[in-house]
């Protein structure tokens, strides 16, 4: 009777490190991913206070020290991510692996560009790896019906917003012939800025028309832009209706890409064929 093969050493070790590092079924791989969304609070409330001019001038060593100690132990993070998948290069070039690289990236650049530092709150996006500390399934399963209606909606809404730039462009240069630089109107671009701003109901008031035929025209622009702010919602509500009845999502990470948001019985990664067990 012969035996089944050995696993290799350094294959367990990979699979435990992804249970831990991506998976929160564990007891091992929830207090990994608290203690990381709790390093990652942290680490953005120091960026935020250094951003402080009396807070920087009293803590200022102290709030680098603590900054450099959360890099660190973020690009240890990386670096186990890296090595607990089959397919480091498709986790770094995903979503998260993109953001983690972000994550740190900064800090070091500060060694030659100074002030990149305060780019570190980009690690504020870290912190969706929550939905999966809890193992929000339900509201994994709409974040992709909400992508697929926005991916399926990217036609008419570009097609949308060149109309409107289309509106913009016109009404600015009537306003800029009808008002004059007298009134503030000083080029074209400076009346489509206007226009946008007017049919976006912003409304910041540095530049107003003073004629009555100005007048006019602006508040025409007004009413058309409260008419069009409907149009992108009808747009992706209809996407949401068509996408809405989706098979439920797990919370499997593969271990090879570590990408998430597979189907419930799905045994196969959806992105890279690998098995998921």
């Amino acid at each position: 009777m012969t035996q089944a093969p050995a696993v290799p050493r350094h294959r367990s070790l990979r699979a435990r490190l992804h249970e831990v590092v991506f998976e929160a079924d564990t007891p091992a791989g929830k207090a990994f991913d608290v203690v990381l969304i709790l390093s990652i609070l942290a680490s953005v409330v120091v960026v935020m206070l250094d951003s402080v001019e009396t807070t920087h001038a009293r803590f200022g060593v102290w709030l680098i020290r603590l900054e450099w100690t959360f890099t660190l132990l973020f690009t240890l993070e990386y670096l186990v991510r890296l090595a607990s998948v089959r397919r480091p290069t498709a986790y770094a070039s995903s979503f998260f692996g993109v953001v983690d690289l972000l994550a740190i990236a900064p800090t070091y650049l500060s060694l030659i560009v100074g002030g990149t530092q305060s780019l570190l709150v980009i690690r504020a996006l870290r912190l969706l790896r929550v939905f999966r500390l809890f193992k929000l399934g339900y509201y994994l399963s709409e974040a992709r019906v909400l992508l697929t209606a926005m991916k399926a909606s990217q036609a008419k809404i570009t097609v949308f917003l060149a109309s409107v730039l289309s509106i913009a462009v016109v009404m600015g240069t009537l306003l800029y012939l009808i008002e004059g630089e007298a009134n503030g109107f000083t080029s074209i671009p400076r009346g489509v800025y206007w226009a946008i701003v007017t049919m976006t109901t912003v409304g910041y008031g540095d530049i107003a028309p003073q004629t009555v035929l100005g007048q006019i025209a602006a508040s025409g622009l007004m009413v058309l832009g409260y008419a069009i702010i409907a149009i992108p919602t009808g747009i992706v509500s209809a996407e949401l209706v068509r996408t809405a009845a989706q098979q439920p999502v797990s919370t499997q990470a593969c271990p090879a890409c570590s990408a998430e948001g597979h189907d419930s019985d799905a045994v196969c990664c959806k992105y890279c064929g690998a098995s998921l067990f």
